[in-house]
């Protein structure tokens, strides 16, 4: 060959390169871009799918990576679809002849000749299935090999494969059939894989199990005659049965998996926290409770680990396809009135602030606080309590007095640091009815803050995903923390109160229940050793269900749900005392430390728990002023007589009186009363007495009284009641519960429907009182 023909010979191929180039530019392969068109996949922390979303074709693809895929899976296909794919240009010119050859002798196709690039080219788009579909699938094929590298190329038949159905790539099938990530796949479970989409319909291993199995036996030759696999994995591969689940998608957590995908809208594959086996006790347990309650209620649950604050189960509603019990809307995230709920951050607050220690003398009584009137559930009053009786027994009155003293902006403050947000009404700005639930927060916000009760104080949002960033706040100190925990944990279980049952066997839990005004909303939310739970009953369209509050509805669930939870051995964090925190013996009603000294200050003693060494005294009444001290200093002569010095010249000796807090005595024995009491006067110091406040005094009925129902008379027997002496507004009480409200000089009437023994208590603004025991006689 001379030069010329050399020459024209490079010319040529010049040419011919660059028509390549150029019809390459002109019509480039359509290389798709997998993350963006792939459907949306939840999974829980395991790897376990929890709820797939289709992609706006409504393909079911996930994205997944080589890395991501089990070595199986690739050494199976490889080994069968494309022994050389890493060494061929996107075409295989041996394969190809010899699939000519075997076609031509057989008279039928024994053996494909395409590459596995020549398949990725097929799937990106479409080709007609004829000679010359076939000569522009290896145009494609060499296409793709000069602009993506091979591990690309495979990575696109790993996401484009079909395997059935609406079901694209080896991530999706994995899920679909097999509930597992193609990471995890056996060997068996990765040789059906690989050839599955030779024929995805006629062997689906759903519908068609025994045509699976040999199409994967046909795999599982090729590997054992090229010496892939050990034999030995070969037999055991071929011993498995083809199990696959039925086609479908999962449902776990659905409406979790919802809001996962509204939070993260670019991610195709959200791993989560939740954990897949508690998930699916939690949506059974409350599935089965639902038969329980009233038509239309619906139920969610939530549970975080105290010390990460992780989600491992949300359940958003009782039924997510109960369009009656409207299962669409997550009351996990809704914005719900949460009740008496924020009664334990109240008072760990006030731990904090050294107003209180766990065995303060409060006062449940009628009270007006610039014209707002708090009544407890029942409107039953219980007088004096101890602070860990009040938030027990989630009394009305000392919580917004406590509210009240350490004021509703620094309450409402410190909870938006904690990661609860509350919800006022327009235009309203922090005030006392947030105590007992006029607001709105929701209950992953209310759990993610009661998990500091279980952590030394730390809480915070919780965490739905593995990725999301831990967020520690510190809500209360961890003194205060285990304070309140140790007085919400002395409940003990409902029906078991000193946890006499099964002791050894069951969680222990603290708990707080709430109900919003008018029984729209019933809470239950607890702390174990190792979980926070929360729990909401209700109607998400807010109808009220009367006679379901959290007591009633909330807690039994509750404590069913703890009881299903994984139990996790140890709780030394959860049980260590800490160091700011040491029991103390304090006396009503003063609320200072015993003092063995002075007896007769301490009419009641009472075991505290104390923070910091701070024992601070019974908080003053309200509006009193300081000569209105509950400590009294008088000088009595030798017979105990109160004298004066501008009036008696005997011998006289100090005795420090302690008084009860003045709306307390209603409710006090005779006895306590007795030893606060100021004594008289001696006869010579009368004159110079301060004079005395007129008392109060129920006219209409005498104590003592017998009412019955006159002969031939239908109506209850009732009376017509006046307080005498009364300033400003009266309550009127009725064995404890609250009656009626009225002004002092305005009677009331009551009826009495029943028969039995009553006490009627009058009590006035100054706390000046009054009260008659009357017997109601059956006819």
């Amino acid at each position: 060959m001379n030069w010329l023909q050399r020459h024209r010979k490079l010319r040529n191929t010049i040419i011919a390169l660059a028509l390549i180039v150029l019809l390459d530019r002109l019509l480039p392969p359509p290389i798709p871009d997998i993350a963006d068109d792939s459907a949306t996949i939840v999974l829980a922390r395991d790897g376990t799918p929890l709820r797939a979303f289709a992609n706006a074709q409504g393909v079911w693809r996930y994205p997944v990576t080589i890395e991501q895929v089990s070595p199986r899976y690739v050494e199976a296909l490889l080994g069968y679809e494309d022994r050389w794919f890493w060494r061929h240009p996107g075409i295989n010119p041996f394969a190809f002849a010899r699939a000519t050859v075997q076609a031509a002798w057989h008279r039928r196709i024994v053996s494909g000749g395409s590459t596995l690039t020549m398949q990725v080219a097929r799937l990106i788009e479409p080709i007609p299935h004829d000679a010359f579909g076939k000569v522009r699938q290896m145009i494609r094929a060499v296409q793709l090999e000069v602009r993506l590298s091979k591990r690309e190329i495979l990575t696109l038949y790993l996401n484009l494969a079909p395997f059935g159905g609406s079901i694209e790539g080896v991530q999706a099938a994995s899920f679909a059939y097999l509930g597992k990530p193609a990471a995890q796949l056996s060997h068996s479970e990765a040789a059906l894989l690989a050839v599955l989409p030779q024929s995805p319909s006629r062997n689906r291993p759903d519908r068609y199990p025994e045509r699976a199995r040999v199409a994967r036996d046909k795999v599982l030759a090729r590997l054992a005659e090229f010496g892939d696999w050990p034999s030995a994995v070969i037999d055991e591969a071929r011993d498995e049965n083809v199990v696959a689940r039925r086609l479908r998608t999962p449902m776990q957590a659905a409406l979790f998996a919802e809001r996962m995908r509204r939070m993260h809208p670019h991610e195709r594959v959200i791993a989560t926290t939740v954990d897949a086996i508690a998930q699916r006790a939690l949506e059974e347990r409350i599935s089965g409770w639902m038969s329980r309650l009233p038509d239309k209620t619906s139920a969610a649950a939530l549970v975080i680990d105290n010390a990460q604050r992780e989600v491992l189960a949300y359940v958003g509603s009782a039924e997510f396809a109960d369009e009656a019990r409207l299962g669409h809307v997550d009351m996990v995230a809704a914005r719900r009135s949460p009740g008496s709920t924020l009664k334990p951050f109240l008072y760990a607050l006030a731990l904090d602030e050294g107003l209180i220690h766990s065995e303060s003398l409060l006062i449940d009584a009628p009270q007006d606080f610039a014209g707002y009137r708090p009544a407890n559930f029942g409107d039953d009053f219980n007088g004096p309590v101890s602070v860990a009786e009040a938030l027990r027994l989630s009394l009305n009155v000392p919580a917004v007095d406590v509210l009240a003293r350490i004021t509703p902006n620094t309450f409402a403050a410190r909870l938006k640091h904690a990661g609860v947000a509350l919800d006022l009404p327009l235009g309203a700005k922090p005030n006392l009815t947030m105590a007992l639930g006029g607001t709105a927060t929701s209950l992953d916000e209310l759990v993610g803050a009661y998990a500091a009760f279980g952590n030394g104080g730390i809480g915070g949002p919780v965490r739905f995903t593995r990725a999301a960033k831990q967020d520690d706040r510190r809500v209360v100190s961890a003194g205060a923390a285990w304070i309140v925990r140790r007085m919400l944990e002395d409940h003990g279980r409902p029906g078991d109160p000193v946890g006499l049952i099964n002791t050894g066997r069951r969680t222990r839990i603290a708990w707080k229940t709430g109900t919003s005004y008018g029984f729209r909303d019933a809470w239950a939310i607890g702390v174990t050793p190792h979980y926070t739970v929360g729990v909401w009953v209700g109607r998400p369209d807010g109808t009220p269900i009367p006679g379901q509050y959290g007591a009633a509805t909330a807690l039994p669930l509750l404590i069913a749900l703890t009881d299903r939870l994984p139990r996790v051995n140890g709780a030394a964090s959860f049980d260590t005392q800490p160091e700011s925190v040491r029991k103390a013996d304090i006396c009503w009603p003063l609320g200072e430390a015993y003092d063995a000294a002075a007896p007769q200050l301490c009419q009641r003693k009472r075991e505290a728990w104390i923070l910091d060494g701070r024992i601070p005294p019974t908080l003053p009444m309200r509006g009193t002023a300081a000569s209105e001290s509950l400590r009294e200093v008088v000088q009595v002569n030798a017979r105990g007589e109160r004298v004066l010095p501008s009036c008696s010249e005997s011998p006289s000796t100090a005795r420090t009186i302690a008084h009860w807090p003045v709306l307390a005595e209603p409710w006090l024995p005779q006895r306590d009363r007795n030893a606060s009491r100021t004594p008289n006067f001696a006869p010579e110091c009368r004159a110079a007495r301060a004079p005395v406040a007129r008392r109060l005094r129920i006219d209409g009925l005498i104590n003592g009284a017998v009412l019955r129902r006159a002969p031939g008379v239908t109506e209850a027997p009732a009376a017509r009641l006046r307080a005498l002496g009364a300033e400003g507004d009266v309550h009127w009480l009725l064995d404890g519960k609250l009656i009626a409200t009225s002004p002092a000089t305005t009677p009331i009437e009551h009826h009495f429907d029943q028969p039995g023994l009553f006490r009627i208590l009058a009590l006035d603004s100054r706390g000046a009182f009054d009260a008659v025991t009357v017997r109601v006689l059956a006819n």
